[in-house]
Order: C-alpha cells, then sequence, then structure tokens
C-alpha cells in the first residue's frame, strides 16, 4: 500500500479544504494506520440482504426528510448560512431512558473543535485594507463607512488569532462536557478509565482541554490522560492519496468545470459593491469584486463565534446569504461526504477512525470496563464519520448540483464543536446495547432496532465491521454512481 503519509497540511486548513476561505480546493494529506485484526464475514447473506434493502429506503427518506427546507431555514436563522460556522446550536441533549436493567457505562466520543476565527489573519486584514484604501478615497458610502469602521472593531479582537479557538469555542466544549457527565454519571464513577486524544492542531488541544475542565468541575477526582501529538493522528485525521487526487487534480477534469459554471450563476456581487461603495470607476480600477465578496461573507458568518459586537450578514439579501451557503455547501459535500460521482473515496477516509471506535469500545465491553473515550478532530474528519456510518441526515446522496442542497446541509452535522457520541449500556446479564448522538440528539443509523434509539452492540458492531470491509460507493444507488 506504500509508505505511510504525515499529515502536513491541516494546521492551515479546517479539514483540508480552502474553499470556504478563498474558493479554492485541496487536501490536506493524513497519515495512512495500519490495519487492525476485527474482520466480518463478507459473505454473509442475513448483512448482504439487508444493506441491500436499506439502501433504498434510506435514500429515499434522505429526500423526503427534515433537512429539506434549507432556504427557509437560513431565511428564519441567518446565521446557519455561515455552513460549518454555525456556531454549535445546543443548549440540551436528548436523554431517552435505556430498557429497564440498564445502566450507561461508556462513551465513545469525536468532537470536532468548539467556535473559532477564521484561519488567518489574512482573512480579516485583506478586506479591511480594501476598505481603508477606499475610506482614504472617499469613495465609501454611509454604508461603506459604517462596515470599515466596524472592521476595525473586529479587528482589534482578531488580530493576531487567525484559526485559535474563541472564547465561545472554549465554553461550548466545557458545556457539552457537562452535560455528558450528569446525562451518563455512571460512566464517570470511581475508578473510570478515560482517555482524550487530540489533533496536533491547537484549536482541538485547547477544545479538549476545555472539554477535560468542564469534567473536572464536577469531579476533581478524575484522571484524564491527553494526547495532542503525531501517535494518533492515523485515525483522529485520516484522508488517503486518492480523495486528495479527486479532489484536487482530477477535479480539475471530472467537476469542477461544471460546479464553476453552476457557482458562477449564483455569485454577482454588484448589488453589494455599490452599497458600499460611492464611485464605480474606483471599483473597477482598485477592487476584485468576487474577493471582497467572499471577504465580507466570511467575515459575516463568523461573527456568531466571536465576542465583538458587530453585524454584517444584513449587507446580503436572503437570497444572496442562501446563494452563497449553497455553493459552499455543494463543494464541501463534494469533496468530504457521500457525493456520487467521488466513488466513495471521501467517506472512506473516515474508515480507520471508526476502526478505532470498535477496537476501543471492544476493549470496555469485553472487560468489563468504565469510562469514556475522548477524540478531538475537525470538521473534515467528522463529516466523513457521520456519513460512513449513515446517521440519518448525513450522507444524502445527490450527483446533481442543484439538489445537494435538499439531502445534505454543512449546518445541520457539522457546525462548531460538533460531536460524535456513542452510548453504551449494558445489564447485569451482561447484555450491550448502544445509541448513537449527532450533535446531542438522538439519530439512528440505517439498520433496523425494536428498542431504537437503542440497538444491540453486537449487531451493531457486525454491521460496522462490514462497513469498513466494504466500498463506501457500494452504498450509494447505482443509478447515481459515475
Amino acid at each position: 500500500m506504500g509508505r505511510p503519509v504525515v499529515c502536513q497540511q491541516r494546521a492551515r486548513l479546517e479539514s483540508g479544504d480552502p474553499h470556504r476561505r478563498h474558493n479554492a480546493f485541496g487536501m490536506g494529506v493524513a497519515e495512512k494506520a495500519p490495519r487492525t485484526r476485527h474482520h466480518v464475514n463478507t459473505n454473509s447473506q442475513k448483512y448482504k440482504t439487508m444493506k441491500r434493502l436499506l439502501i433504498g429506503l434510506f435514500a429515499l427518506t434522505c429526500l423526503t426528510g427534515y433537512s429539506q427546507k434549507a432556504r427557509q431555514e437560513i431565511a428564519v436563522t441567518p446565521a446557519k448560512a455561515g455552513g460549518v460556522y454555525y456556531a454549535y446550536p445546543v443548549t440540551e441533549s436528548d436523554n431517552t431512558p435505556a430498557p429497564k436493567g440498564y445502566t450507561p457505562f461508556y462513551v465513545s466520543h469525536y468532537g470536532r473543535h468548539g467556535s473559532r476565527y477564521l484561519i488567518s489573519d489574512k482573512d480579516y486584514a485583506g478586506v479591511i485594507d480594501v476598505m481603508r484604501k477606499a475610506h482614504e478615497a472617499g469613495s465609501l458610502t454611509p454604508l461603506g463607512e459604517k462596515v470599515y469602521a466596524d472592521l476595525l472593531r473586529v479587528w482589534e479582537e482578531a488580530e493576531g488569532r487567525g484559526g485559535e479557538l474563541t472564547p465561545l469555542g472554549a465554553r461550548q466544549h466545557h458545556d457539552i462536557a457537562q452535560r455528558m457527565y450528569k446525562a451518563y454519571p455512571q460512566a464517570f464513577a470511581k475508578d473510570a478509565e478515560i482517555t482524550a486524544a487530540s489533533t496536533q492542531v491547537m484549536r482541538c488541544a485547547h477544545s479538549m482541554f476545555n472539554f477535560i475542565e468542564g469534567l473536572k468541575e464536577l469531579d476533581p477526582s478524575l484522571t484524564i490522560p491527553k494526547e495532542s501529538n503525531a501517535r494518533n493522528m492515523s485515525y483522529l485525521c485520516h484522508s488517503e492519496p486518492p480523495s486528495w487526487d479527486f479532489n484536487d487534480n482530477k477535479g480539475r477534469l471530472q467537476w469542477k468545470p461544471e460546479y464553476n459554471r453552476w457557482r458562477g450563476g449564483k455569485v454577482n456581487p454588484e448589488r453589494l459593491l455599490s452599497s458600499l461603495f460611492n464611485d464605480s470607476r474606483y471599483v473597477k480600477e482598485n477592487v476584485f469584486a468576487d474577493e471582497l465578496l467572499w471577504g465580507l461573507y466570511w467575515i459575516a458568518v463568523d461573527m456568531q463565534n466571536m465576542e465583538t459586537e458587530a453585524e454584517f450578514i444584513s449587507l446580503f439579501t436572503p437570497d444572496e446569504l442562501y446563494d452563497l451557503w449553497e455553493v459552499i455547501n455543494a463543494s464541501f459535500y463534494i469533496t468530504n461526504s457521500s457525493y456520487p460521482r467521488s466513488d466513495g473515496l471521501n467517506v472512506d477516509n473516515a474508515k480507520n477512525l471508526l476502526r478505532n471506535i470498535l477496537d476501543t469500545a471492544d476493549s470496555y465491553v469485553d472487560n468489563g470496563r468504565h469510562g469514556a473515550t475522548l477524540r478531538f478532530g475537525h470538521d473534515g474528519n467528522i463529516v466523513p464519520l457521520a456519513a460512513l456510518m449513515r446517521f440519518t441526515g448525513c450522507h444524502g446522496y445527490s450527483a446533481g448540483l442543484d439538489d445537494i442542497a435538499d439531502v445534505w446541509q454543512s449546518y445541520n452535522i457539522s457546525p462548531m464543536a460538533s460531536n460524535m457520541q456513542m452510548i453504551f449500556f449494558r445489564n447485569k446479564q451482561g447484555d450491550v446495547i448502544v445509541k448513537f448522538m449527532m450533535n446531542e440528539k438522538e439519530t439512528a443509523i440505517d439498520m433496523p432496532s425494536d428498542i431504537f434509539p437503542f440497538y444491540r452492540w453486537e449487531e451493531v458492531r457486525k454491521y460496522f465491521n462490514e462497513t469498513i470491509d466494504t466500498p463506501s460507493i457500494e452504498f450509494c444507488p447505482k443509478e447515481l454512481r459515475q
């Protein structure tokens, strides 16, 4: 399979997709993890039959599910136009009582870092520089002057903090941890074995520290070893060269031309610029219109993650805001999730992480241990994981650019501090059941359960072992593939 590749670019990107900053594409790279043992009987007729039946059912569910009305949702809550910049919305988690006789004993977790500043100081400074020069030339409208003054206030907070966790991001993880502890105290009881690991990016490490602080405020006696080093990158932040090739090199031929034409029909900066500048000739000679539009958009949608009280979303009409979100949502889906023409390559990147989740859970289940495994990474890791696990609403299939928003919305799947939790319960007879939480809301996987939202662990384990052994593209309806 070739030599392992060390993660090279994750520190400069959120998930290896810089499109959300500069409307470009590319993938970071991550070390290839060694193979692990667990194997499943891929000839099992039971699971093959179940898979075929559920593929069609789930595809239909995605097309008619809760996430069909993105335009209306964004109109009601404009902050959702931030997509993966949407500030974590949950303040209370779901907690359906377990069946009689079952108590929680283990939590398996993966969380994206919390709210952050834009990736680079340049994302603020570039926009401010354009506005400053126009201000000095007397080419700003009264609205433009207000925007410039507000940007200077934003810069007071953001300068030198590009890519870092914001105070809100710290609070998010602190609070998620405390809700977890209070909902499943038995998992954190005396002698609990808890571990925490993050990617090497500081905003992830700081998220982990704040999460642990939230736990230890409730029980100072907890011992929680933590790591943020290269040792765990092979599963926390993994991607393979074929996915980079699809997202970048092959993408120039396979999907980017169509995407760029589609995007061009949705992005028009003229109205916005005419509201900010009083001299069209100045704009023509001095302003890169598309760049300023996108720069203002990113600042606008990230303000919900900062402490400074300033607002820029109202610069955009509802239709403009939706269109900008839609083109970013489509690009993120294509390069991170279950886009049919990607041959499943981006979803397959999460298999090392799912293998780690299964193997670690086995060690708790088989040895009678209790505790939690806490993992911290990026949106470009949790998005393919949720698609691989086929959580409801997290892996819709669409080959048409205009239809992606109907089946897949980034703000529902990976807002800031998004997280996946598996809560394990057992009874006195040693039977183990598990439930799945996406952003602290109970969710379903596409296999039947007569005790939903709970599933029998042995069935889940077999199902996910088969998932790992099966190319992800095989779960996509054939008529949507290349």
